[in-house]
């Protein structure tokens, strides 16, 4: 069973997006998704101060048996990357919630927010094998 938590909101892509308050949030990849990937071996990392669309592709997470396109849960402004993960990648492994974020946006559209879902729902999506 994976952790899946409650105050956090998720995408179907298998990223969870934490609200950091005055429209920022913290990003990075659920704990499914990195027992799906493996051992990660490196992070590309979005480019800070860009402008991204919600769903564009902006990292790549890379482990030994695969690689994963990491999608923008929201439109916005990249304000920071994980720099701990440059040296650790394998922190998504150890601490997906925590010290293995990737990368915090500000996002211009609230409203964005509606279309993420809840710790349930992503639970069951996970259940069902997606």
């Amino acid at each position: 069973m994976h952790s899946v938590p409650a105050d956090l909101k998720y995408t179907n892509t298998h990223n969870w997006v934490e609200d950091m308050g005055e429209n920022t949030y913290r990003v990075g990849i659920t704990d499914f998704a990195q027992d799906e990937l493996g051992d990660v071996v490196f992070v590309e990392m979005p480019e800070t101060d860009r402008e991204y669309g919600q769903t564009d592709e902006c990292a790549v997470v890379e482990s030994v048996k695969s690689t994963s396109d990491i999608y923008c849960p929201l439109s916005g402004i990249v304000l920071e990357v994980n720099p701990a993960l440059e040296d650790a990648p394998e922190l998504i492994n150890s601490e997906p919630y925590s010290e293995g974020w990737i990368f915090i946006i500000k996002t211009n559209d609230e409203s964005e927010l509606d279309e993420l879902i809840d710790a349930d729902s992503y639970s069951e999506l996970t259940e069902e094998g997606l």
